[in-house]
């Protein structure tokens, strides 16, 4: 219940629609009450039970309550029946009966429509909040976790929760309010029957919380398995060309087949266990109520402590605690189905964040001198992926970093970005740390473009702004003319405007690479990253690209990750690296007559 507890601190901003849903399930109860209580006085004039009572007896204590409640009763029945007729009386008491069910199922739409805007303003809370977490976690946080849980959670996850844990809180206000409320009328109206009751719940009660405690464990199964389907989903869906070159179907539709039987499995495990709580209710709700009928036909025929109409409103009263009971046990139910969805939210709200601002964080909103590496190490697990790196990139200046693949070239992008951290080392820009400088103030200073040109489904307009919410439209043709994307812009369907598709699909590679650094451009950063930029591109798109990217760097400061060795020439300063180290630097001509390992790559693209 720990986690329950914690979910249900999101709905604190919603206090005052708390209270008044808890006001109007409270009259709920009371009008329910009164509106089966009203059947003593009818039972009473169709049975002619009616006592003759001179006077009603005085109020003498709690104890006395039901004497003194049946002697006002008899009283106030026997003189408006001489009044009046014990039909008109009948009537009226009709009427006030009537006027009862009205207001109590008023109330309950109304506590319904406070209980909704709480239950929605939750799931949209928390969706909301685990986005935001999705977006402060780093990156070396979903190199473990596959894409399809975290949508999981957002989604279903979050659905179990409204379902489970928000509609309980009805049945948790209102439903023990009513059983509460019927014991102590009942113990009014028979103590004797009520204590046998009483004796008679908490063997009921036991049961159903065994019942419910089985749900937990094959519902946590049920909801890994389900986010392991959309991991599934996801990554068939993005590698469908290749599933199919290297005909695949089959092998990949078993592995999807496996999870999908396994979900299968521990549903039917936890909705099995699930639906036992309604029989094994409807059969302990009937075996109490032929013990209650015994014990009080007892009362009736051999003490005569009961009246008839006295036992026949108590069973109508006992009938209305069966549902509050059965839907408090559903509640308990769900809350232990939904414990597994909450504990994979709260798991991931409990995630750290290790890149975060210090306390004492500086500013910074210009890159003044150079950027410097001192013994910079870095490793993912137990290997070293970066091994004593030192390099200086002084303002202005060119670095290219080129080498195989798995050398490190990367990794060492994403240590400037502040993606991770050092793990030996550090990097300073103008003499101050990396980690002693503001996360926001640190990437405004850069501009990161990759290989793979990152876009999002929506207009060419909005992909842009992404660098300047506040750019206007001088500025973003001014963008798209130094990228070489302008052109292209104009001639689709609907300009600017055009929406590109999931990933950018709708356009060719290159012109999803001109975007990037148009975005690049609209950014404006004093420091540059170049990621391997133009190697997938054709050799017009490169071309058009590169010409992009050398308008780009012109009078900035760059660091550019080849993996084609012409386009880095020119650099002033290129370092080859090797299983994580710096072989060799130097500019291309310098490295050329070294006749190293640069030597050896040029060659081999020039074969």
């Amino acid at each position: 219940m720990r986690n329950y507890f914690r979910i249900l601190r999101f709905a604190r901003p919603y206090r005052k629609q708390i209270l008044l849903s808890v006001i109007f399930n409270l009259l709920v109860v009371l009008f329910s009450l009164g509106s089966i209580t009203i059947l003593i006085p009818v039972l009473k004039i169709l049975f002619e039970n009616t006592q003759q009572q001179p006077q009603p007896l005085p109020f003498q204590g709690l104890l006395q309550l039901r004497e003194y409640l049946e002697s006002q009763l008899n009283y106030h029945i026997v003189r408006w029946s001489g009044q009046i007729g014990a039909q008109r009386v009948l009537l009226y008491i009709l009427g006030v009966a009537t006027l009862l069910f009205i207001l109590k199922n008023a109330c309950r739409y109304l506590g319904g429509v406070f209980l909704a805007f709480i239950k929605n303003g939750v799931e949209r809370d928390l969706r909301t909040s685990i986005h935001a977490k999705v977006l402060d976690l780093p990156l070396a946080f979903f190199t473990e976790k596959h894409k399809g849980d975290i949508v999981a959670r957002l989604t279903t996850d979050i659905t179990e929760i409204q379902w489970a844990f928000m509609s309980s809180i009805q049945r948790m206000i209102q439903d023990p309010l009513m059983i509460l409320s019927t014991i102590l009328l009942l113990v009014v109206l028979s103590p004797k029957l009520t204590l046998f009751v009483v004796v008679l719940i908490p063997v009921t009660g036991f049961v159903i919380t065994a019942v419910g405690n089985t749900l937990k464990r094959p519902s946590a199964r049920a909801k890994e398995e389900l986010g392991r389907i959309l991991s599934y989903v996801e990554e068939h869906l993005g590698g469908l060309p290749i599933i199919k070159s290297y005909v695949a179907e089959r092998t990949v539709q078993r592995h999807f087949q496996a999870s999908n039987e396994r979900y299968f499995r521990a549903m039917n495990q936890m909705l099995f266990r699930r639906e036992l709580s309604s029989p094994i209710s409807e059969v302990l709700g009937s075996m109490v109520i032929i013990a209650i009928v015994w014990f009080g036909s007892n009362l009736i025929l051999n003490d005569g402590d009961l009246q008839p109409e006295i036992f026949i409103t108590y069973i109508v009263l006992f009938y209305q605690i069966i549902n509050p009971a059965k839907s408090l046990s559903t509640a308990f139910y769900d809350i232990k189905r939904g414990e597994a969805s909450a504990a994979r939210i709260l798991d991931l709200f409990d995630t750290p964040n290790p890149m975060i601002d210090e306390p004492d964080a500086l500013p910074k909103a210009s890159f003044d001198s150079e950027i410097r590496l001192c013994d910079v190490s870095f490793r993912y697990g137990d290997p070293l992926v970066l091994r004593n790196i030192d390099l200086t990139i002084s303002k202005g200046k060119t670095l290219a970093l080129v080498g195989q693949s798995g050398s490190g070239k990367t990794t060492l992008a994403s240590l400037l970005n502040r993606f991770y951290d050092v793990s030996d080392g550090r990097i300073e820009i103008d003499g101050t740390d990396l980690r002693r400088i503001r996360l926001h103030d640190l990437r405004k200073l850069i501009g990161y473009i990759t290989q793979d040109a990152i876009l999002f489904n929506d207009s060419i307009r909005n992909n842009l702004l992404l660098a300047k919410p506040d750019a206007s439209e001088e500025e973003l043709v001014w963008a798209a003319r130094i990228a070489n994307a302008h052109e292209f812009i104009l001639a689709a369907e609907q300009g600017y405007d055009t929406v590109i598709g999931d990933r950018g699909l709708k356009l060719s590679g290159g012109q999803r690479q001109r975007l990037t650094i148009a975005r690049a451009v609209l950014k404006n950063p004093p420091i540059l990253i170049l990621d391997e930029a133009t190697s997938s591109l054709d050799s017009e798109s490169e071309k058009l690209v590169q010409d992009a990217l050398e308008k780009l760097t012109a009078n900035r400061t760059s660091i550019i990750i080849a993996h084609r060795l012409s386009t880095v020439q020119h650099a002033d300063e290129i370092a080859v690296l090797k299983a994580g180290r710096i072989i060799e630097r130097g500019n291309h001509d310098q490295l050329m007559a070294l006749d190293g390992e640069y030597r050896k790559l040029v060659a081999l693209q020039a074969l």
